[in-house]
């Protein structure tokens, strides 16, 4: 078989939004080849194919201006370049200028993230004209030609189901493409849950396709469709679709529950599991990584390496992993001060009180984490002994030295930027100079009983400019520890877009939803044995059972991009974001010093970052761009954009 390269030839490309008239359906691009030319021909048709491929997202770091997107606008992170980049998304959804004619989410320029309605259905019809109009005789050969139906099917399932975690509503089903000639105001959206049927069907044809592989072997095939992302899928929309924001008031949680068991069976069955040892010893068991165990290494290593694409990789944890989503971390996403360029992702004061202690204990009341609206006032749970909030950062879950830099942590590198001459920790440390520094990420110092309000001069905690934290914290967890200012070609890895320990963490809560407590915590436990994290012990139930799934889910995903769709999915039709995105606060710590400059101690304290003002119902669901909407109200006389838009 020709191997599928991602060649767009523009003679047979269609433009197509489920939501438009377009006169030129029906119409070869330019007149230069007719479509019935396509289907008559092989080559053609495995072009055609490859176009279904085209919008295929790519998340990490290509939402605009290097960033994270989703992982920036929950209550994760904060990003710094929400005052230098002000009218980027971040900024504009921080301060509530989205609309249904210009939505932040989809309406940005310079990157593939952007008009994710108009893209995807443009997909979803390409994909049902190929599942229609591929010729079997014109393929050949049998297998080619099931296998190629079978990865349509999946991509279009794809698609679906990144429309709805965005736009949260009913979608109509294109099952059979839309040409110039039909009566549009006949078209009907379905069900959120029906969506998902149909999803879950285009999956399930996919695994019954006996040439369509479980994995992908081979690197000329990597990103191909497989079995193992059409279990993947099935068990993510499963969950969603019984979610109470989707669920219509009806209760899917047992179908959630089947499907996502059976899911984890199959990828077991055939090889996955979590990653679980240190492959690049070199690298990450080196003392200069400065990572603490063996726990955070392995976590470490493996958010930093793209999965290689062979019979036997190291990891076995990635089922599916998008393309050219690394990008020069070290430039535009971890410590400012490594460049000298921009900070990025800072993670959030929330997201450091998620991590438990060693002893499994939270650290907060999970309940009701925090004592005021504004998160000043953390709540702490009266049953952990090892959390000191003067020493915070002790005794911590491996996943947080891996994930997150902290006042006090440390890294080796070429750094760009020369220590501040009030760095009392990295003293006499100029340009290009080399070695271990110590992250400060204080707000201001004491020495002798007098304060003064300066951060520390590159890494500090400062709302003006861009290199500095806006939250005390600096992202790690995509951080490979042998890049920095000299050496930018360790980027990160690609984006891990499903893994094992989704499907695992999605059945906890499928088995907890509906009734199977005890098989929901070992679930879990499982996913916290692998970072050598005390399972939860069999007197925690009920509520409290489903508040730890809930932040076993936000510590383990931490920075991925799933706890801005867990966060909506969570809530109810009238509910909103309040209780977690209204406020995001800092870490506000004092350095303090003696009469020669050296550092005695730390004093810890919160602080706000700014009021978000994207918190309210109607951003449980992004808007549909208004143009759409328009045009199908003039069509269906049917309102179809989302509540508050």
């Amino acid at each position: 078989m020709k191997k599928l390269i991602y060649l767009a030839i523009a003679a047979i490309l269609l433009s197509f939004s489920a939501a438009s008239c377009s006169k030129y359906l029906d119409q070869a691009p330019d007149g230069k080849i007719s479509l019935e030319e396509v289907w008559s021909d092989y080559d053609k048709t495995m072009y055609y194919l490859n176009t279904c491929y085209a919008n295929l997202p790519t998340k990490s770091l290509q939402y605009f201006f290097w960033t994270r997107g989703p992982v920036n606008w929950c209550d994760d992170s904060w990003d710094a370049d929400d005052l230098d980049v002000n009218w980027a998304a971040s900024a504009l959804l921080y301060n509530g200028t989205a609309s249904a004619s210009s939505h932040p989410v989809w309406d940005v320029g310079g990157t593939v993230e952007n008009s994710y309605w108009t893209k995807y259905f443009e997909s979803i019809r390409k994909c049902a004209m190929f599942i229609k109009y591929a010729d079997p005789a014109v393929v050949g050969s049998s297998s080619e030609y099931s296998r190629w139906i079978a990865e349509a099917k999946l991509l279009r399932a794809y698609y679906y189901a990144e429309l709805l975690s965005w736009f949260g509503c009913g979608l109509p089903i294109i099952d059979e493409p839309y040409s110039y000639t039909d009566d549009f105001s006949q078209v009907k959206r379905a069900s959120y849950y029906d969506v998902v049927q149909f999803i879950i069907k285009d999956c399930d044809d996919a695994i019954a396709c006996p040439d369509m592989p479980f994995r992908i072997t081979s690197a000329g095939e990597n990103r191909r469709m497989s079995k193992s992302l059409a279990w993947a899928i099935k068990s993510r929309m499963s969950l969603f679709a019984a979610s109470p924001l989707y669920n219509e008031g009806n209760n899917y949680w047992k179908e959630a529950y089947d499907i996502n068991k059976a899911a984890l069976a199959a990828l077991e069955q055939n090889g996955f599991k979590l990653y679980d040892k240190i492959n690049i010893p070199g690298t990450w068991d080196a003392d200069i990584a400065h990572l603490p165990n063996r726990y955070a290494k392995i976590y470490n290593e493996y958010f930093n390496n793209s999965q290689a694409v062979s019979e036997t990789p190291a990891d076995m944890e990635t089922i599916f992993q998008l393309a050219n989503g690394a990008w020069d971390v070290a430039n535009v996403d971890c410590i400012g001060a490594i460049c000298g360029y921009k900070t990025g992702t800072c993670p959030s004061q929330e997201l450091v009180d998620a991590y438990e202690t060693t002893d499994g204990q939270p650290v907060l009341n999970l309940a009701k984490p925090y004592n005021d609206e504004q998160h000043l006032q953390p709540n702490y749970n009266t049953a952990n002994t090892l959390y000191d909030p003067q020493n915070p950062y002790a005794n911590r879950d491996p996943r947080f030295y891996a994930t997150i830099y902290y006042n006090g942590s440390k890294r080796y590198c070429t750094w760009g930027m020369g220590a501040a001459s009030n760095s009392f920790e990295n003293k006499g440390q100029g340009n290009n100079w080399r070695g271990s520094r110590t992250i400060a990420t204080w707000a201001r110092w004491e020495q002798n009983g007098t304060i003064h309000d300066e951060c520390e001069g590159i890494m500090g905690w400062n709302i003006n400019g861009r290199t500095f934290t806006r939250t005390g914290y600096y992202e790690r967890k995509f951080a490979h520890p042998n890049s920095d200012h000299a050496n930018l070609t360790l980027s990160g890895a690609d984006h891990k877009d499903y893994r094992l320990a989704e499907i695992i963490l999605n059945c906890a809560e499928a088995a907890f939803e509906s009734g199977n407590e005890a098989e929901a915590r070992a679930l879990t436990n499982r996913v916290r044995a692998r970072v050598g994290m005390p399972g939860i012990p069999a007197s925690v139930t009920g509520n409290d059972l489903r508040l730890r799934i809930r932040n076993e889910r936000r510590v383990e995903f931490a920075l991925e991009g799933n706890r801005y769709f867990d966060l909506r999915r969570w809530q109810t039709p009238d509910g909103d974001l309040s209780a977690t995105d209204h406020w995001v606060t800092a870490a506000y710590i004092t350095c303090h010093v003696d009469d020669k400059g050296n550092v005695t101690g730390y004093t810890y304290d919160r602080h706000i970052i700014k009021e978000r003002q994207c918190y309210t119902n109607k951003y449980l669901k992004v808007a549909i761009p208004l143009s759409e909407v328009n045009n199908m109200l003039a069509v269906t006389g049917e309102d179809w954009q989302n509540p508050g838009w």
